[in-house]
């Protein structure tokens, strides 16, 4: 149950240029006791390198590079500066549906975050069970995760053709590594509420210290690739991600039995109420929108096995040939 109110951080911010953008993120996190709170402030480093933090975006996919369906890498530069400029030590992962966290940001313009930052990026290959509870006893995170010391969710506003919405809670499931999400989704996909379970289960196992919610372009329709860039013009954190994404759909006006993840953690008492949150800036009515496009057609959770084979057989051409194509053309 929730002990303490949390809060959250709302504002309106419409420019990815990076000046702008970590003018918009510093005024963003100012009430929350700015980035130095979540990165130096009260963290013993694990190791003599410092303060460890992972920043962790959605790179689902670099099929479709401008379509707005990951997040964006000024996001990703300005965060990890901060977190530098902070004394901080930043490193990007992620487990993405098709391909290598490197391919899949390179297709998506990172390489010159990369470069200019010299920021690592890992995949998650590693696996560390932990024990959540008797239902989720056999869940399996990335060991990269759970030995950060600090660990930054970067998730973007999506309609989602599964979840209906995919925000901070869901994002948190690349964080299981390879695939294994695809397994998740045979194991607990035939049943909605068990599924959303898991996700918030994920969410609270890696428990992270800051999720900052890309919404000055979202990603409408039939998510979460399939769909189109919608401008809205919003940034919101939180040290509670479960906050975070309870204001993000009353923003869109989404009901929250519709979310599973938002269901699942309202059944489970973690979710907060509306009027239990202390918004810190701007309260989510002043932000709302009438015409957010949700999918026109929601598919299955699950995954049936030839599902499976074909997408694991998709991985494996992107991530050893296709990516081997593409940086014999670089060179």
């Amino acid at each position: 149950m929730q002990t303490q109110t949390p809060s959250v951080s709302l504002i309106r911010a419409t420019s990815y240029e990076v000046e702008r953008l970590k003018e918009s993120l510093e005024t963003l996190l100012e009430p929350l006791g700015g980035i130095a709170a979540f990165v130096k402030n009260g963290v013993q480093p694990r190791c003599a390198e410092g303060v460890r933090v992972l920043l962790k975006p959605n790179l689902l996919t670099g099929s479709r590079p401008t379509s707005e369906c990951t997040t964006r890498p000024e996001i990703v530069y300005a965060v990890a500066s901060m977190v530098i400029d902070a004394g901080g030590k930043p490193f990007l992962g992620d487990s993405p549906a098709f391909g290598s966290a490197k391919g899949v940001a390179l297709a998506n313009g990172y390489e010159w975050v990369l470069k200019q930052l010299n920021l690592p990026i890992i995949e998650f290959h590693s696996q560390r069970y932990e024990i959540v509870n008797d239902n989720f006893n056999h869940l399996l995170l990335s060991k990269e995760t759970m030995e950060a010391d600090v660990v930054i969710n970067l998730p973007k506003v999506k309609s989602h053709s599964q979840l209906v919405l995919t925000l901070g809670v869901k994002n948190l499931f690349g964080c299981v590594p390879g695939k294994m999400k695809a397994w998740w989704h045979m194991e607990a996909g035939k049943d909605a509420n068990r599924f959303g379970e898991m996700l918030v289960e994920t969410a609270k196992a890696i428990n992270p210290n800051l999720t900052i919610i890309d919404g000055i372009i979202g990603h409408e329709g039939n998510g979460p690739s399939g769909g189109e860039p919608r401008a809205l013009g919003i940034l919101g954190a939180s040290k509670d991600v479960f906050a975070l994404d309870r204001a993000i759909i009353e923003i869109l006006k989404v009901a929250p039995e519709q979310i599973s993840t938002i269901a699942a953690s309202m059944r489970l008492g973690i979710c907060p109420q509306l009027d239990a949150i202390d918004f810190v800036q701007l309260h989510p009515n002043l932000l709302q929108i009438d015409d957010w496009q949700l999918p026109s057609k929601l598919m299955p959770i699950d995954f049936g096995m030839p599902r499976v084979i074909k997408s694991t057989f998709r991985h494996l051409y992107i991530r050893f040939i296709k990516e081997k194509i593409s940086a014999y053309s670089i060179r």
